[in-house]
């Protein structure tokens, strides 16, 4: 039976959002969540079957607008380097609402394996394989080193391009003293994108033979 045509789902993902937020997943409330979408218990399972259900329609909704964004930024239209300078870049200007889903996907991500596993999934058919495209047409085109194993560039390039911006966002809302500081987030970004395309040694290093 087709579900009727209403707003309540989006209601009860908005609702959900600000719950998962201030008190997690495993501790908020779903007729609370019912409650502030100004409806029932019985409709949020009716459009949600499990509270992870709706934990990851939550992430979704920012998700999709930064898929759309991903893909723009990763796309072959230029090299290797400037596509990873233009996510960097995309990332540097995160919004509020989407900083706010990173911010839950990484919290739940370290008390659910679950969740973490969900989260995995949906990635992986998301910006992952963009990225290891990316990646890979680097080391193809001889601009990324065939001496760094492609896992650990992608691991790399990930915690590179949202762990400090993230970090910088909590210092500066935190407003503690260092937060004057830091650069901006685009100079963050510009800077991140050089330590991972040409590392931080001052002079090149030996390779082994």
């Amino acid at each position: 039976m087709p579900r009727p045509q209403s707003d309540i789902d989006a209601r009860i993902v908005e609702a959900a959002r600000s719950r998962f937020l201030h008190e997690g997943v495993d501790g908020a409330s779903l007729r609370s969540i019912a409650r502030d979408a100004g409806t029932s218990i019985g409709m949020v399972y009716y459009y949600f079957k499990t509270k992870d259900d709706l934990f990851l329609a939550v992430i979704e909704t920012a998700y999709r607008g930064l898929m759309v964004d991903f893909s723009a930024a990763l796309a072959g239209d230029v090299t290797p380097e400037q596509r990873l300078t233009r996510l960097f870049e995309r990332i540097a200007r995160l919004d509020e609402r989407e900083f706010e889903v990173i911010r839950l996907v990484m919290r739940e991500a370290l008390v659910s394996s679950t969740r973490l596993g969900k989260v995995a999934r949906r990635f992986e058919q998301g910006h992952i394989p963009l990225l290891l495209r990316t990646l890979q047409d680097g080391i193809q085109a001889g601009r990324f080193s065939t001496q760094v194993p492609l896992p650990a560039l992608l691991v790399a390039t990930v915690a590179l391009g949202f762990l400090p911006q993230v970090a910088h966002r909590l210092v500066s809302q935190a407003g503690l003293p260092v937060a004057s500081l830091l650069p901006s987030r685009e100079q963050t970004a510009s800077v991140l994108g050089d330590v991972l395309l040409h590392g931080i040694a001052a002079e090149p290093r030996p390779r082994k033979p």
